[in-house]
This record gives structure tokens, C-alpha cells and sequence, in this order.
């Protein structure tokens, strides 16, 4: 089942697009318009075998180097096709492990950022970490660089199930990556946990939540396990029968989300976390959570631009996605251009899907009648799909109304099977995806 990060989703993306089409994108926004960026940094020090990312594991430095020198001159080229004004709310480092850069690398590359964009006042930097390479010297250059809020994967603190998905990180490992950030300012901290992993039971969850829940993380995303051999081969490494099948699965799904929310935590969407206080709880109390490429997000910004191999950028026109493998990505910035292999141009219907699918994933309802209204188009041509819900309406997982539809509680693990009913691409797409829980 997609996770609607985007739709049309990134299956359903083309070569049509190319680097010329984003240019004329870039050059097409408003001055007034709000930008964020996402650099994505496709390096680790070791491969966790659950991983899902575009990365791979060096043991050198230079190759990392080198990505950072690509990554400035990318940033520069994006920038030079800007119109001036576009100010950066929000920049979010993405891996992979942003981490291994060094310390200078990661000063010069938000350096330079700085130079080619122009960087709102109150603009929050994100960086995903792993507490497992972090020292207090890394620390001290990513508070330098600005940094403000930094997620940690953790995953589960069950040295059985570490073991079994390769990343042994005991819980001091953690505790002291927290204590390291929070001293150097940093103030803002996620916890990235999942279920749904080999050797996982409901009460290696729930203690994990409780160890996290000690360190007091600020959000914390609970993913499912996404176990996809077929695309990424390293999975193969963790055998099928050490899995928990559909039914615990959604114990753990189920048990996980009750333990935080008596812990105090919101429950913000369909996966994810916050105390009371976090920007990312407010945006969902107001009615401004907003879903893209990293996820949940209080995000406003009207384009947001990927950099680095594999990035995706979305803008008003459509969506962007860099080339996948590092040497082509770099190729393509050392000629001059853009390194965009593939995308998609937004058609009226996709637009009007997307914000259907948005609603969904983020309100738990949509106004399909209001939405319509602004699109100009006509409710009645989503008979169809308002049918496809009668049987997830007759056992109480959504509520139909005139012509709005609400996800219940109970309805909300199973929110994206009632976001896929208005994928129009869904059906005729080859790609296979993970379970839904």
C-alpha cells in the first residue's frame, strides 16, 4: 500500500520530466514564494538490514567528500534558476546517515546553502542522526550550523530484535546522543521507532516505547516494518519466518499507539507522535499538518527542493526526482545541469486527488463536496469511489455523510486503504508495496 507522500506516487513518475521542464518550473515561482529544501546524503557506516533508503555503506571518506562538493554545486544550480525572494522555512537533512559527513563538510555545504538561498530568520534545520557514530566534536558542528531539531533512529532497544536487523545500539548509546544534542542546544528531538520486525514482540514494543519515553523525544514516528525484498535485496538477510504475521503486526500497531498516547503523546495522523506543545501537535489541532516526502510536517512552504541523488522535489507544476545512482547524479551536476531523470507534471484530476488523499492522510476526513467546489468539478464523478468504501463504512472504519467522509479511531491504522480508493493509478500501476499495518 503506497504511503501517499505524494501523489501521484513515485511509481507512476516518468522520464517526460527532464532537467529543462524543472528549470522552467524553478523560473515559474513567484518571488513570494516559500521554499523548503531536503539534501539527501546516501552514505552509512553499516547497512541495517530493515532499510528501505536510497544509500549505501563506505568505508572510505573521500567518496562522501566528493558527494558534498556535488551537492554544492547542485544547490547552486537550483538557485541561479530561482527568481530572486524565495525564502527557506524549513531545511532537512536526509540519508542515509547526514552524520557522516565530517564536522568542516557539513559547515561548508550549509554555508553555501546560505549563500545560494536566502534563509528565513526563524527557518528550522532537521537533521536525521545515528546515535551510534555521534560525538560530542559532530554535535558541536551541527549546533555551529544551525542546527535545531535532529532525528534519531532507534527503532526497538531489544538486543534479539538489534541483532536480527543488524544495528546494535543499546540504549545508553542512545541516551547519551540525546544528552550530547539537547547540551549543544539542540533542542528538538525525534525518535524514529517500528514494529513489525523480526524477533518483535508486543512487549519488546511497549518496553522500548517506555525506555524512549524516558528521554523525553519531543515526536516520535512509529513505522511499520516495510519488508520488501524484491526492491531491496539486503532484506533478504532477515528470514521471513522471524517476522510477526498480519495479526501481530496489528497487536503491536495497536498496543504501540495506546502506550503513547497514555504517555502523553498526540496521536498526529496515522503513524506519528507529539507532545501537546510540539509545532507538529498544533499544526494538526489547526488544521495545518501537511504530508510530504519526509512525512508529517507543520510545513508551509509552497515548492520543496531535493537535493542529492534520489531526491524528490515537488512543485506547483509537479514533481521532480534526481537520479538514482550516485555516479549519474554527479555526472549530471558536473556537466552543468539539473540531474532530473524523471517526474510528473500535475493534471487538473491530480491535483484534486492529491488534496482528497492529503485530507484523508492528515484530517482524517475530507469535505469532498467543498474540495470539488474549488476545483470546479463534480462530486458526482466520485461515485464510484464513495461505493468502494460502503464495505470499510458497514464495519465502522469510516463514517459517510452528504459528502464528507470521515476516518473513525478505529478506522485510522487503515487510513491509507481508504486514501488508495481515489488513486486513479493504483490499479494500473506494476509496482508491488508493503502491507498496509
Amino acid at each position: 500500500m503506497p504511503r501517499y507522500t505524494s501523489y501521484p506516487t513515485a511509481p507512476h513518475f516518468h522520464p517526460g520530466v527532464t532537467a529543462e521542464t524543472y528549470l522552467g518550473w524553478l523560473g515559474d515561482l513567484p518571488s513570494t514564494a516559500r521554499l523548503s529544501l531536503y539534501l539527501h546524503v546516501p552514505f552509512c557506516a553499516q547497512m541495517c538490514w530493515y532499510c528501505g533508503c536510497h544509500t549505501k555503506v563506505v568505508r572510505r571518506y573521500q567518496p562522501v567528500a566528493d558527494y558534498a562538493g556535488s551537492l554544492l554545486k547542485e544547490a547552486a544550480l537550483v538557485a541561479a534558476a530561482l527568481p530572486p525572494g524565495p525564502r527557506v522555512l524549513q531545511l532537512h537533512w536526509g540519508g542515509g546517515t547526514p552524520t557522516m559527513l565530517s564536522g568542516d563538510d557539513f559547515q561548508r555545504l550549509t554555508d553555501g546553502l546560505r549563500a545560494a538561498f536566502r534563509f528565513d530568520a526563524e527557518i528550522e534545520i532537521a537533521v536525521e542522526v545515528d546515535p551510534r557514530t555521534l560525538d560530542a566534536e559532530k554535535v558541536q558542528a551541527l549546533a555551529a550550523a544551525g542546527v535545531t531539531r535532529a532525528s534519531l533512529g532507534v527503532q526497538d532497544f531489544t538486543a534479539a530484535v538489534q541483532e536480527a536487523i543488524n544495528r546494535v545500539q543499546p540504549y545508553e548509546v542512545t541516551a547519551r546522543a540525546v544528552d550530547l544534542l539537547r547540551d549543544a542546544g539542540i533542542g528538538g528531538i525525534n525518535f524514529d521507532l517500528m514494529y513489525g520486525l523480526p524477533r518483535q514482540w508486543v512487549a519488546d514494543l511497549l518496553r522500548s516505547i517506555d525506555l524512549a519515553a524516558r528521554l523525553a523525544p519531543d515526536r516520535i514516528a512509529l513505522f511499520g516494518y516495510a519488508h520488501v525484498p524484491w526492491m531491496k535485496t539486503h532484506q533478504r538477510l532477515i528470514k521471513d519466518s522471524e517476522l510477526p504475521d498480519e495479526t501481530a503486526r496489528w497487536a503491536q500497531a495497536e498496543a504501540a499507539a495506546a502506550r503513547l498516547q497514555a504517555l502523553g503523546y498526540l496521536r498526529v495522523g496515522l503513524d506519528h507522535f507529539a507532545r501537546p506543545e510540539d509545532p507538529l501537535a498544533r499544526a494538526a489541532s489547526e488544521d495545518r499538518l501537511r504530508r510530504n516526502f519526509q512525512g508529517y510536517t507543520d510545513d508551509p512552504a509552497e515548492a520543496l527542493i531535493g537535493l542529492g541523488a534520489s531526491a524528490i522535489g515537488s512543485l506547483p507544476q509537479g514533481y521532480v526526482q534526481n537520479a538514482v545512482p550516485i555516479r549519474d547524479y554527479q555526472a549530471a551536476v558536473a556537466a552543468g545541469r539539473p540531474a532530473v531523470l524523471r517526474g510528473r507534471r500535475l493534471s487538473a484530476d491530480d491535483r484534486l486527488r492529491r488534496a482528497v488523499i492529503e485530507d484523508l492522510m492528515c484530517r482524517l476526513k475530507v469535505d469532498l463536496a467543498g474540495l470539488c467546489a474549488g476545483f470546479d468539478a463534480d462530486p458526482a464523478d466520485f461515485a464510484e469511489e464513495i461505493a468502494a468504501l460502503d464495505g470499510m463504512a458497514a464495519d465502522g472504519l469510516v463514517e459517510i455523510e452528504g459528502g464528507e467522509i470521515r476516518v473513525t479511531e478505529a478506522g485510522r491504522p487503515l487510513v491509507r486503504s481508504a486514501a488508495a480508493v481515489f488513486d486513479r493509478y493504483l490499479k494500473s500501476g506494476t509496482a508491488r508495496h508493503s502491507r498496509a499495518v
